[in-house]
């Protein structure tokens, strides 16, 4: 019994020291594995640009903690992870708690966004000035009848996607301009909870993140678009078709479609690791025509080689 005992603990010290040598284990930009919190808003571009760099590179691991804005931004306050995807750069304030620990972080601009509002499909109303959605999101305008005096929707219901998401800090700072939202606005938990709720809601408006429905490739993305009719926005004082946009491409790089927003990476690793591997697959022409390909913009224009033939 004693031979017994021995072999078993010795065999248990042994598979600790392993464990423990594993988790002290240092990754590389291209082995390894890494923690990141990613802005709800942004999961689904960052999940492409995850899965194609974990096909490329087998030993590698990342897992994306897919949260509010506020809540990835606390992660890394708390060390608790060193890569964030956000739609703003880090305060003064932030930059200085980092840089009395003597850490210095580091940001990248990796692509741009676009904030859309949607509709119920039975809505005909679905080209407003961004006067009009001011408005509603302050208060001012509540009825669907002080829209368009045929409507007989009633009540607007307007629904975010979460309050700390960064759509809510849009909405306050850049659309409302600092002003307070209406008391009358919902809050749910993600971008899906919006959609669904907006279509099964004839009198509702939701705000989501564009990446949720530009990619037609994608057919979780063609199947929120069949439930749904995106608003066409105008600058003008009235919005007609001729004057309003959607949040195409084109539309977004002219300045045609108003409310766009950047795309951050945001690390506080010190050292060369897999989160920098990462980084650099983002920034890279491969990793920035995942981002043209979803329907956002990429913040590198990516290259393109054309061959040209001396004899025909």
């Amino acid at each position: 019994m004693k031979k017994i005992r021995f072999s078993f603990f010795y065999c248990f010290s042994v598979f600790l020291l392993f464990v423990s040598c594993q988790n002290t284990k240092q990754d590389s930009p291209t082995d390894g594995t890494t923690f990141i919190a990613v802005d709800e808003t942004f999961a689904p571009i960052i999940r492409n640009e995850v899965d194609v760099f974990e096909s490329l590179y087998k030993s590698t691991g990342i897992v994306e903690s897919v949260c509010p804005e506020v809540d990835a931004f606390n992660l890394m306050m708390k060390d608790s992870v060193r890569m964030i995807v956000a739609s703003r750069r880090l305060t003064k304030e932030e930059t200085l708690y980092f840089e009395q620990k003597k850490i210095f972080p580091k940001e990248l601009k990796i692509a741009t966004d676009g904030i859309v509002f949607i509709v119920h499909p039975e809505n005909v109303d679905t080209v407003l000035t961004t006067n009009t959605i001011r408005k509603i999101m302050v208060g001012e305008i509540d009825l669907w009848s002080q829209i368009n005096a045929t409507s007989k929707l009633g009540p607007i219901k307007m629904i975010f996607d979460n309050p700390k998401s960064s759509i809510a800090d849009y909405a306050v700072k850049t659309i409302c301009s600092g002003n307070q939202l209406s008391p009358g606005l919902s809050a749910l938990n993600s971008n899906v909870e919006v959609i669904d709720f907006v279509s099964k809601t004839p009198n509702a408006i939701g705000i989501i993140g564009l990446s949720w429905i530009s990619n037609h490739k994608d057919s979780s993305c063609r199947g929120f678009l069949e439930k749904i009719r995106v608003v066409a926005l105008s600058t003008g004082e009235s919005a007609t078709k001729e004057n309003s946009f959607l949040p195409y491409q084109a539309n977004m790089v002219t300045g045609k479609y108003p409310f766009v927003r950047d795309i951050y990476l945001i690390m506080t690793e010190p050292r060369v690791s897999l989160n920098t591997g990462f980084a650099s697959f983002i920034v890279s022409d491969r990793g920035q025509r995942i981002i043209l390909k979803s329907g956002i913009l990429p913040a590198l224009k990516p290259t393109r080689e054309i061959h040209v033939k001396e004899n025909f």
